[in-house]
């Protein structure tokens, strides 16, 4: 059947593109973005391109789910292990969900009130959601390198050795 083959494809696409996307803006564009460009420019264009690629994570981990729904019903077998990277894909979309719904929003909403982290009650709960954003970012890594071990661990082998 075409979808045994399609479906690893597509999930791993969407999987590399979030997963590299998360890579990206934390080890490269934010340390650089904060390094070269002054407060409040800066913050604000991280805000900008986080709440944007909120938009790509919660796109890639609603591909990933469809990618799981079509496997159930096509009727393709679902091992335990299967259960397990559906499963954990869940875990890393909950996280991009809430991270784009909730935290997203409300640093965008603290920065555009001006708002300085560290500095008052408000400026507190900046630090403090900043520091829940990139304790979500780095759990959906780790989440999502499993998910992509479970795809190739789990896609469908050729019958015939070469």
């Amino acid at each position: 059947m075409i979808f045994r083959r399609t479906l690893p494809v597509v999930a791993l696409l969407a999987l590399a593109l979030w997963l590299g996307g998360l890579l990206t803006l934390g080890a490269l564009v934010a340390p650089m973005v904060f390094a070269r460009v002054s407060m409040p420019w800066s913050a604000d264009a991280m805000t900008a391109i986080f709440q944007r690629f909120d938009l790509v994570a919660m796109t890639c981990a609603a591909v990933v789910f469809a990618t799981e729904a079509v496997r159930v019903f096509t009727r393709i077998p679902f091992a335990r292990v299967d259960h397990l990277r559906a499963g954990v894909s869940t875990l890393a979309a909950l996280a991009a969900v809430y991270e784009g719904t909730r935290i997203s929003p409300r640093i965008a909403a603290l920065h555009a009130e001006g708002v300085i982290r560290g500095v008052g009650s408000a400026g507190m709960e900046l630090s403090a959601l900043h520091d829940r954003a990139e304790l979500l970012g780095k759990t959906e890594v780790l989440l999502l390198v499993l998910v992509v071990v479970l795809q190739v661990w789990t896609a469908p082998q050729d019958s015939k050795a070469t």
